[in-house]
């Protein structure tokens, strides 16, 4: 899972770790600013006008002169190297106009003070020690930040472990069969607890009503179809009987006719059954069959729905396409098809064409919405206009027999035009 749960909070703690060292940074550096020309400023105005104050009543009196804080004075008149060594203003400060400077190569802030023709500087001279303590404690700041975040980290990992543990174990279960076993009850680790471990209980649950669900449906697909094997025999035996009578009657022989043809089309679509009852990795029995052929003995069965219609019926085979598939598949897949076609059409034409590549039939009927086409391939989902009809299971299991052999159907419809329906199987 590489875009799990873990990763998204390990990222989640990395980017707030790192905005959180940024705001640090960024306000040591805006409170190393407000030092500078805020407090330090105000600090050195505060000396010159206390000076000042201090030198109108002693006229003598010297510049500060502390740990901090070195002062110069240029009395009225007077160049600034004229005073005594001692006293003279040094090099770099006599460029200096009133005002606060600052001196980046003695690291100095400095100010230059003027009164009646005097000019006083006062130099605050910053300690490398308090600078160094300055980032150092911004240092450790950081430190903590990124420490508290890593423990942070580790707490929350411990808390969603167990969801990832759990979400590892599902992603790996084939949806056919899907093995909940390690999520029993007593093979969930110990950390699984909470809310998760009732996640894990619910998901076990679930999986086994799956699993049984599945199995009696293929159970239930697989023992129905085998046993309406038998009367299908019966029926089949007895009409081949039957039919050996040279004493029929024409409407009693056309009658055994169809019986015969509908136990063909049952026995077809239990095998449709069957096949879509086994495993997806289990390839269906397949024969090489003449597709054309196929199609023409199912148009012949479909014959009878038009009866009384005015509408015709056409069979197109271009060459002699043949096909290495399951040929009951293919007699459910087209006699659904031109069913269809045959029960919605009342004028026009229903064509067949059958390509080296696709069976395509098309009708002159009703057609349907586009509403009604996007649910058409639904189970259950049935065209209400009042005709006689099946349960709506035609074209789904079309649909899934389809997928199931590989091919692909498409059915293109215009409401009150026709319908077309497009097999592809190769």
């Amino acid at each position: 899972m590489p875009y799990g749960l873990p990763r998204k909070i390990r990222k989640a703690f990395i980017v707030q770790a790192l905005l959180a060292s940024l705001a640090v940074l960024l306000g040591g550096y805006l409170m190393a600013l407000v030092l500078k020309y805020g407090l330090l400023n105000a600090l050195l105005h505060k000396e010159a006008e206390y000076y000042w104050q201090q030198r109108a009543l002693v006229p003598d009196l010297a510049p500060p002169n502390t740990h901090n804080i070195r002062g110069y004075l240029q009395p009225a008149g007077q160049a600034p190297a004229a005073a005594p060594a001692p006293a003279a203003v040094p090099e770099p400060l006599r460029a200096l106009a009133p005002g606060f400077h600052e001196l980046p190569s003695s690291d100095e802030l400095v100010l230059v003070d003027q009164q009646a023709g005097e000019r006083l500087y006062l130099v605050f001279q910053r300690s490398p020690a308090h600078r160094v303590v300055f980032w150092f404690g911004v240092l450790l700041i950081l430190l903590a930040i990124h420490a508290v975040s890593w423990l942070t980290y580790r707490a929350s990992w411990r808390l969603v472990a167990p969801v990832s543990w759990l979400a590892r174990r599902v992603s790996l279960w084939d949806p056919r069969h899907p093995d909940a076993a390690e999520l029993a009850p007593e093979r969930l680790p110990p950390e699984v607890q909470g809310e998760t471990r009732q996640l894990a209980l619910a998901l076990h649950r679930m999986a086994g009503k799956v699993t049984d669900h599945v199995a009696r449906e293929r159970n239930f697909t697989r023992d129905a179809s085998h046993e309406l094997r038998t009367p299908l025999t019966v029926i089949r035996m007895a009409s081949d009987m039957a039919l050996a009578d040279s004493g029929l009657t024409p409407r009693l022989q056309r009658s055994l006719q169809r019986i015969q043809r509908a136990g063909r089309d049952m026995e077809a679509v239990i095998d449709a059954f069957l096949l879509l009852a086994r495993e997806v990795d289990v390839e269906p029995q397949s024969e090489l069959f003449d597709v054309g052929e196929v199609v023409r003995y199912e148009a012949a069965n479909v014959e009878e729905l038009l009866q009384g219609k005015p509408v015709q019926l056409r069979v197109l085979v271009e060459g002699n396409p043949m096909l290495m598939a399951p040929p009951r598949v293919m007699h459910v897949v087209v006699a659904n098809l031109l069913r269809n076609a045959c029960l919605y059409t009342d004028a026009g034409e229903v064509e067949v064409r059958v390509t080296p590549e696709q069976v395509v039939v098309r009708d002159t009927g009703i057609g349907m919405s586009h509403e009604t086409l996007a649910r058409i391939f639904e189970p259950f989902y049935r065209v209400d206009d009042g005709r006689q009809q099946g349960v709506g299971l035609g074209l789904p299991i079309v649909r899934r027999l389809c997928d199931r052999c590989g091919w692909r159907i498409a059915l293109d419809s215009v409401e009150g035009q026709g319908t077309t329906a497009t097999v592809h199987y190769r």
